[in-house]
């Protein structure tokens, strides 16, 4: 894994088509907390080749600030994984943070790519290990294996959920992945989300769900969005500057949520370090150490956003 952005926030993670050079150049002045420049599904097959040269002179000529920086590479079932992994790590130095790998289905190709980065890190002396991986879940096999996937390697940073190709693959009748569906009684994917949130929390992963295709819907996106908050996703997939804007707000707590979670942690220290109690009322509530563990989580996400606490 990468020490530098294993603890990152990914509120919003901007998603950069590799084969433009005028988004290429644009992505670092979005202020999404994670970029990846995209090899895969945003290049045409005719450009893939080409488009590694252009990310490669992204990374290493823009200022990218201090966000995670990602590339997704195509998937094990094309001809280009082995070269895009070769070309993109070996180049970019060791400002690139992680390389995406799509529609993972086994914990093997995890493995696979843990042991072709270690090759290259150490023909181009980078620290093995430096670079971390981000893993999707695209597939109903990979959806099935998703427990051994996220133990898979240390490398493992997040896990993300794919929504339109996993809607492909279990054939699913819509032809927009990753929206609402007004006929369906219920949150269509809610059983996925749990599944691979249980599975990245049990490996200290970072959890992110996919894109929002609707990119004139600001509101649908904002409401769409609070679904995989409330269930405790980290972060989401920006295709926009403004959906990323939208995306740092819905996963950040509010300074009051911030404040009145320190005020809990402070609160329960008091009780057992100096009162010897176990549990104490807050205001109109008991609290106690699961009280605690919920505030800290509250705590550590507002910090990763830049909150400070209220004086």
């Amino acid at each position: 894994m990468s020490e530098r952005s294993r603890d990152l926030p990914r509120r919003s993670c901007l998603s950069t088509p590799g084969s433009s050079e005028r988004f290429l150049a644009k992505a670092p002045t979005v202020a999404a907390d994670m970029t990846f420049l995209d090899l895969e599904d945003a290049v045409a097959p005719n450009e893939k080749v080409a488009a590694r040269a252009k990310v490669v002179e992204a990374i290493v000529k823009l200022d990218w600030d201090d966000r995670v920086l990602c590339v997704r590479v195509n998937a094990w079932d094309t001809s280009w994984t082995y070269e895009d992994v070769i070309e993109v790590v070996s180049g970019s130095g060791p400002r690139l943070d992680e390389i995406m790998l799509p529609k993972v289905q086994s914990a093997a190709e995890v493995v696979a790519l843990d042991l072709l980065l270690t090759q290259i890190e150490r023909n181009c002396g980078l620290p093995v290990g430096h670079v971390g991986i981000e893993a999707q879940i695209e597939t109903a096999r990979g959806l099935i294996n998703v427990e051994e996937i996220c133990a898979a390697s240390p490398r493992l940073e997040t896990i993300i959920f794919g929504p339109a190709d996993f809607a492909a693959s279990i054939e699913m009748p819509v032809l927009t992945g990753g929206v609402a569906i007004p006929e369906y009684p219920g949150d269509h994917f809610h059983y996925v989300f749990s599944k691979i949130l249980m599975a990245g929390r049990a490996n200290g992963l970072q959890v992110i769900d996919g894109p929002f295709l609707k990119v004139r819907d600001p509101d649908a996106l904002r409401e769409f969005s609070m679904r995989a908050r409330m269930l405790g996703y980290d972060g989401k997939w920006a295709l926009t500057p403004d959906q990323a804007l939208i995306l740092n707000e819905v996963f950040s707590p509010t300074q009051e949520q911030f404040d009145h979670a320190w005020d809990i942690v402070e609160a329960y220290r008091v009780a057992t370090e100096d009162e010897h109690k176990g549990s104490v009322m807050f205001g109109d509530e008991m609290i106690d150490e699961a009280s605690r563990k919920m505030a800290t989580k509250f705590v550590t996400r507002g910090e990763r956003a830049g909150l400070r606490r209220s004086a």
